[in-house]
């Protein structure tokens, strides 16, 4: 029997199938191994990959790109605003929730969860294309920092659009897996005779046209970005080397870096502790961030064997094959633990009245848990309200209020 394993990243989708003891990652239908994350509206129809992301130059205002970034998220969320200010179709807040308007003879109103459902179908479509035969057990994969109502929504997306969700794992786990491992310029604006910044169309031309660049660097020491009638008639044409590409990427690469060394500040490790590193995701590709990553590991094995951007989608191939158990035998000893994906707080008043937020389950903590931590307060309390909060962003957001009432006390007046 077969299954199927599904990669939701914020530009691509991913989607891999098991069969017959393999996990091997499938093309669409323009023969991509990897499809654009990109969904676009017409009055009639919706259009989702390739064609929706070649079409968002004469489209913008109503093709949406990274939905994952906003997936599950309040409109007040600063990730959403974030979003909200760069993407091209409108933002609106309904009900609390963020939703995209899209124009046309008739306006409506589009949830996050609905285009996340069309890229989740179009994923559905290429597999069952692939495999010839209609299967929906699956296994997607989430980003590790993914709160709870993230993956709530990303899970009812996947369900609504035909998927019998089996399980969802993270995605670092799900390249582990792959690779069989524990189984054995600050404004970033240059001074041009034609300044193009303030033109949409122009800018998203040439986004198109410099992300193909960036592909091709990949393997090519240079590359050239062509754009036909970018602006007033004038075609661009560039030609970038690796090295120029580099340089202007610096600052990006030490940002992708750092987070590497937090982790293993914080696990109290060394890079001499570690014996293998896995390479995931689309800039993972990138050859000088490869080099940062090897030079930071001179001794550890780097795994780049697998195209970073399909190995995760083929992690999540092989758990959905494993949980499905018809065509190799999951180990009785295998489990999968839940664990905090940002920091539990409690919320608490200091002596001065100032609101103070104290850590009873760290990020990263094994589920479920119990933690004892002493309040202090006068002694004649009849109830209590505890408030418990999670940190996905810089500022914490409320996760759960319980009410202690009745509480019996042995306060006395002296």
């Amino acid at each position: 029997m077969a299954a199927i394993g599904v990669h939701f990243g914020y530009t691509c989708a991913c989607v891999a199938i098991f069969k017959d003891g393999r996990a091997e990652v499938v093309a669409n239908d323009a023969g991509d191994r990897v499809t654009p994350a990109v969904v676009a509206y017409r009055d009639t129809e919706q259009i989702v990959g390739i064609a929706a992301k070649h079409g968002r130059v004469r489209n913008a205002a109503n093709t949406v790109v990274k939905v994952k970034q906003v997936l599950g998220r309040s409109f007040k969320d600063p990730e959403v605003q974030k979003h909200k200010a760069e993407s091209k179709c409108p933002l609106i807040n309904k009900g609390e929730q963020p939703f995209y308007e899209m124009t046309g003879e008739t306006s409506r109103h589009v949830a996050p969860q609905d285009i996340a459902r069309l890229i989740l179908h179009k994923m559905k479509e290429t597999a069952q294309s692939a495999l010839g035969a209609v299967v929906t057990e699956a296994v997607i994969t989430v980003p590790f920092e993914f709160a709870h109502a993230q993956k709530v929504a990303l899970r009812e997306a996947a369900e609504a659009a035909g998927f019998r969700v089996l399980r969802l794992i993270h995605e670092p786990a799900a390249a582990l897996l792959a690779y069989g491992i524990g189984q054995d310029c600050p404004s970033g604006k240059r001074s041009f005779k034609q300044d193009v910044s303030g033109n949409a169309r122009a800018m998203l031309k040439l986004m198109n046209g410099a992300d193909m660049a960036k592909h091709s660097l990949s393997t090519l020491g240079s590359a050239n970005c062509f754009v036909d009638s970018l602006h007033d008639g004038m075609d661009f044409d560039c030609n970038v080397s690796r090295a120029r590409f580099e340089l202007l990427c610096s600052s990006l690469f030490n940002k992708s870096v750092q987070p590497i060394k937090i982790l293993l500040e914080m696990t109290g490790l060394t890079t001499s502790d570690i014996n293998q590193v896995v390479l995931c995701g689309g800039s993972a590709r990138i050859p000088r961030l490869q080099q940062m990553i090897k030079d930071l590991f001179a001794d550890v094995e780097l795994l780049s064997s697998a195209p970073p951007d399909e190995v995760i989608a083929v992690g999540a191939a092989m758990e959905a094959g494993l949980l499905v158990g018809r065509e190799i035998n999951p180990s009785p000893e295998s489990v999968t633990v839940e664990a905090c994906a940002s920091d539990i707080l409690l919320r608490e008043v200091d002596e001065s009245g100032a609101v103070v937020f104290s850590v009873l389950l760290p990020s990263g903590t094994p589920l479920p848990a119990r933690r004892h931590h002493i309040l202090s307060g006068p002694g004649h309390l009849p109830s209590l309200c505890l408030e418990l909060y999670h940190k996905s962003t810089q500022q914490p957001e409320r996760l759960a209020k319980v009410q202690l009432l009745h509480l019996i006390t042995h306060y006395k007046e002296s």
